[in-house]
């Protein structure tokens, strides 16, 4: 059975998109909101400062298994997003996810499916899916 929310949102998307209906369109949406994510990010750091970032280079003993690799590596996050910040980052991570769903609309893919079938791959191949 598909996930009624995800089709649902899916369902809204299409009925909703009239104005950028273009494959362009949609495609530069979808990357002006990925920067707009990056952006407010970088803005609860510099100008609110609820979060911190001290990046450093991640330090993982030669003796240590995959397994435990996930302990030793840092977010280099400090700190907590305020109500604003987190509010601000919903609303751009909605928006990105406007337009991901306008994409497979557009391309006529189901994003339940192509979410099931990350699932399956991300299981399938554990910890190598990224090497």
């Amino acid at each position: 059975m598909k996930d009624l929310l995800c089709d649902g949102f899916q369902e809204t998307v299409n009925d909703l998109l009239v104005r950028h209906r273009s494959i362009l369109d949609v495609a530069s949406k979808l990357q002006e909101s990925d920067a707009r994510i990056n952006r407010a990010v970088a803005k609860a750091v510099t100008t609110c400062g609820c979060i911190a970032v001290e990046a450093k280079k991640q330090r993982v003993p030669t003796d240590a298994s995959f397994r435990d690799l996930k302990a030793f590596m840092d977010t280099h996050l400090n700190g907590k997003l305020c109500e604003h910040c987190r509010e601000t980052l919903e609303t751009e991570i909605g928006n990105h996810l406007f337009y991901l769903a306008a994409m497979c609309n557009l391309l006529d893919l189901n994003l339940y499916d192509v979410l099931i079938k990350e699932q399956d791959r991300l299981s399938a191949l554990g910890p190598y899916h990224f090497s």
